[in-house]
């Protein structure tokens, strides 16, 4: 249990709040660049409490300014996208893409007001079918080499989902390796070959036994969480009845993405973005280390789960996520369809827009959250003190901070690092792109 202070602080979102800040340090997903592939790429964006608009000039360059028009305060998401910026329908004040106000066509002839009026602007990029935006002072930082960002545009696909919850309580069900053998348990085991782009629906590596039965059979993993200049890494052993270990490695980047393995040959990176403080967006990139992506595949079964163009689950609170109660006895734990999405989705969300932590009771399997509230905390006191170079990734050469490793392996002879290092090699010496890491993580 916490108290509500520090619940407060971090949750909160806001500018000025203390994981706020934090956050604000770091690159964050704005927008799926698909939502700008139409004949007006002008998108409405709300991102840690903060309502903007991108847009994308006829120079093909992107900004990213607030929604409201300096001027008296109407929606820029209706602005005219001309002469290489965004004119505000209202009066015709022109503003190009770093904020600045370069016309005001009904002020006085010769006047010179414009020069002082800028909107709040936000430096933005593009990579690997996100857009990205920095809030944050001072200069952004560099991307990591990640597998995500390193992988050729041929082996990621993006994809994101609305859940009404805050930001926290969505990432941290992404680094707790326990919930997987309850929450997505299914009772029946799908052939695997049927399962592309599916997670949980290979077979454990190197044996016949479907992941589904493994996690379902083997419900206590032993979770231990190790600091990485990254953020973490998260090991859990399952260890089987016929003396060899499971080991499945995933991570958590800070301050909110993780790093999972879907597949014997694709990883997800996923961020979990606040919207503000009671809603946010997860951000997903699908890395392939075989085969090219089939991005047309992935998007249709991901759209017959979501609705455009807020990308929101067609399961959620108000349909009570198809609950099925016949399915909950005889097919899935949750009776809630096959995608493991919506498993999670009601998890986070059915503990209310922000998690009530005064009543809360972390076991031993929760050591990874343990761990990452401890850093969360650290980072709060470092940006409170004017120590921002002590974050994760800040003080780092981010080209030297590649992978990170996101695997399952199975240890025959109890030597769980070769295992899963092993395991991870041989995936990337035949990698379709160049993924070898310099040294094993």
């Amino acid at each position: 249990m916490i108290s509500q202070e520090l619940n407060d602080s971090i949750t909160r979102v806001d500018r000025g709040t203390d994981a706020g800040e934090v956050l604000r340090r770091y690159w964050q997903p704005a927008a799926l660049t698909e939502e700008l592939n139409t004949n007006r790429p002008v998108v409405p964006v709300r991102l840690l409490g903060e309502d903007l608009v991108l847009f994308r000039n006829e120079k093909g360059e992107l900004g990213l300014i607030q929604r409201h028009c300096p001027h008296r305060g109407a929606d820029m998401c209706f602005g005219r996208l001309e002469d290489n910026g965004l004119r505000c329908p209202f009066h015709g004040w022109h503003f190009n893409r770093d904020g600045q106000c370069v016309e005001q066509p009904a002020e006085p002839e010769g006047s010179k007001m414009h020069e002082q009026i800028r909107a709040r602007s936000y430096p933005v990029v593009e990579r690997a079918g996100i857009v990205w935006a920095y809030m944050g002072p001072g200069e952004a930082p560099a991307f990591p080499a990640f597998d995500c960002f390193a992988a050729p545009d041929t082996h990621v696909f993006a994809f994101k989902g609305l859940w009404e919850c805050n930001w926290l309580q969505a990432m941290e069900v992404g680094i707790d390796p326990a919930h997987a053998s309850f929450l997505h348990r299914f009772l029946q085991d799908e052939d695997p070959a049927d399962a592309y782009g599916k997670q949980f629906r290979d077979k454990a590596v190197n044996t016949d036994l479907p992941m589904t039965k493994l996690l379902r059979d083997y419900p206590r993993p032993e979770v231990s969480a190790d600091e990485t200049p990254y953020g973490l890494k998260i090991t859990a052993l399952r260890h089987l009845d016929d003396g060899r270990v499971h080991v499945r490695i995933t991570n958590q980047i800070f301050p909110e993405a993780i790093c999972i393995p879907m597949s014997r040959e694709m990883t997800i990176t996923q961020w979990h973005v606040p919207i503000d403080d009671e809603n946010c967006y997860w951000y997903s990139i699908f890395t392939s280390f075989d085969k090219p992506v089939d991005k047309k595949l992935m998007r249709e079964q991901r759209l017959k789960e979501h609705t455009l163009p807020d990308y929101a689950p067609v399961k959620n609170k108000r349909n009570n996520y198809g609950y099925n109660p016949d399915e909950q006895a005889t097919e899935t734990y949750t009776g809630m369809g096959l995608d493991i999405n919506v498993h999670d989705q009601w998890a986070v969300e059915s503990m209310g827009a922000i998690q009530d932590r005064t009543d809360e009771h972390l076991g031993k399997s929760d050591t990874a959250i343990i761990r990452y509230r401890r850093m969360l905390r650290a980072a709060i006191a470092a940006v409170k003190d004017g120590r921002d170079a002590e974050l994760p990734m800040q003080a780092s050469d981010l080209d030297a901070i590649k992978g990170p490793i996101s695997i399952d392996a199975l240890a025959a002879d109890g030597d769980i690092n070769k295992a899963y290092v092993d395991e991870d090699k041989a995936r990337r010496e035949h990698c379709g792109w160049n993924a070898k890491l310099e040294a094993a993580e």
